[in-house]
């Protein structure tokens, strides 16, 4: 497949909609007359463009589809914001082509929401003990990796945010589900709590929940 520039005589995809619901997203657009199939291209909106041409992943989708199904249905795994492309795709000469749009009038950004990161922090101690046991669990709706997520320990009070002690890495990527962690030895009066390494960054993706 190759792309062709739209001109002024090309036909073109408009009127793009979409709308999100429970984790599904639904496209509808104008088809040009016509115009018998297009090709969707789905990716996350920061992602850097694609030097190959057209890019992988693109997915054929009839006009006959779209009239069954009242549009184009599908389901957001991803986090984030995702892009929709919508090609016209021309063929003539035993060739494909995809028309591409410099306007932009064949996308969509959508927000697939943030995946929930639930995390809980037990403090156990003996009676006499000078040290105290700290059991770490992570529950996470997707794969998160290490990097998002720290723990800070700080004395005598538990820490505000991950400025407020010592900060320490995870050290293994996050499996979605129940992650229960190694219990870790502290001093009595230690207390330790989960943030983000990067509020802002994570934060658009992620939302961290005490349970």
């Amino acid at each position: 497949m190759k792309y062709a520039e739209a001109d002024a005589g090309a036909p073109v995809i408009t009127e793009v909609v979409s709308r999100v619901e429970d984790r599904f997203c639904t496209l509808r657009w104008r088809w040009p007359d016509g115009v018998q199939a297009v090709y969707i291209h789905k990716a996350s909106a920061e992602a850097p463009d694609s030097h190959e041409h057209p890019p992988p992943g693109m997915k054929l989708y009839t006009r006959e589809e779209y009239k069954a199904n009242n549009g184009y249905r599908d389901r957001l795994d991803e986090i984030g914001m995702v892009a929709y492309t919508i090609y016209v795709r021309l063929s003539g000469n035993g060739e494909t082509m995809l028309v591409r749009q410099q306007d932009g009038g064949n996308r969509a950004l959508v927000s697939a929401g943030k995946a929930r990161i639930y995390y809980a922090v037990q403090h156990k101690k003996g009676l006499f003990s000078k040290l105290k046991t700290v059991q770490m669990t992570i529950t996470a709706e997707v794969p998160v990796p290490k990097e998002v997520l720290c723990y800070v320990k700080k004395r005598d009070a538990h820490p505000s945010s991950k400025e407020d002690g010592a900060r320490f890495p995870f050290v293994q990527d996050f499996a979605p589900g129940r992650n229960q962690l190694p219990p870790i030895e502290v001093g009595k009066d230690d207390f330790i709590r989960i943030f983000f390494t990067d509020g802002p960054k994570y934060g658009a993706y992620y939302e961290l929940v005490p349970e």
